[in-house]
């Protein structure tokens, strides 16, 4: 099974349309999130919450399970949360995050909380720091119409709140954090583009709408050779230090602890998980 840690990937689902949630967690996706925000309308909320329950109480083992609860003091919150509390979830996904939002969570899963508000963008350090949060995700859309920005071929509109997302993660001791939604799921250059330059401010995940962004984003957020080979250095030097009886070790003048190594560790994963016949 994938590792929040080292994902890659985080793919949105309606979580009121239950072949395409079901299409989702076959894809190979780091993570499935099925979604009972943006994409379900005010209507179709309560089945959505039934669907979701029904297809992720048997979903096969492989993609982290997720589901994105609608924001705090809205009116589908307490619906919401009390909808997954009793579901197999590995991660829960907080839109429009704010600490106060992450206080308001009873306890459960991991949380990846996307900030998409000037209010969020301003507090991001706070809520990366919360006990509950293993990640922060990037939200362009919400973010760009209170803040009036017009997008740009460059990305430039968006420029310091990633950086603000990616400093406020590496702040508070989290993995690096994911970058926005590219919305045109057909241009798959535009896609690697964004990714490129994501991964160059960064950021090491992407959230995602569609099955065939996957693919491209995997390539781009796989560990890169250097680093492949350096994780295969530590694991083998601390490896070589425990069987000696040492609990750390140097390797180039670094001390060599379990955290480091847990890290290298999950970096291979990460690549054998990148490699053509994986997923």
């Amino acid at each position: 099974m994938s590792s929040l840690r080292s994902a890659r990937s985080l793919l949105f689902v309606p979580g009121n349309d239950g072949r395409k949630l079901e299409k989702a967690l076959a894809a190979g996706a780091d993570v499935v999130v099925a979604d009972l925000e943006d994409a379900v309308p005010a209507a179709e909320k309560e089945a959505a919450r039934r669907v979701v329950a029904d297809r992720l109480a048997r979903a096969p083992t492989g993609s982290l399970r997720a589901v994105r609860v609608n924001g705090a003091g809205t009116a589908f919150w307490d619906a919401d949360l009390d909808a997954v509390a009793s579901l197999p979830l590995d991660v829960l996904v907080l839109p429009k995050a704010t600490p106060d939002a992450v206080a308001e969570l009873p306890d459960g899963p991991p949380v990846v909380a996307i900030v998409e508000s000037a209010t969020g963008l301003k507090q991001a350090h706070e809520t990366a720091s919360a006990p509950r949060v293993a990640a922060l995700g990037l939200g362009a859309v919400d973010l760009g119409l209170e803040l009036g920005l017009e997008p740009r071929p460059d990305g430039q509109e968006i420029l310091f709140a990633r950086a603000q997302v990616v400093l406020d993660s590496a702040a508070a001791g989290i993995r690096a954090p994911f970058d926005v939604v590219h919305l045109d799921t057909r241009d798959a250059e535009g896609l690697e583009r964004e990714c490129l330059l994501a991964r160059s401010l960064g950021f090491r995940g992407k959230l995602c709408i569609h099955p065939d962004q996957l693919e491209v984003v995997h390539r781009v957020f796989a560990p890169l050779e250097e680093e492949v080979e350096r994780a295969r250095r530590v694991v083998d030097a601390y490896e070589r230090g425990t069987a000696e009886g040492r609990g750390a070790v140097a390797l180039d003048g670094e001390m060599v602890d379990l955290p480091v190594v847990e890290r290298a560790r999950q970096i291979l994963a990460q690549a054998e998980r990148s490699a053509p016949d994986g997923s």
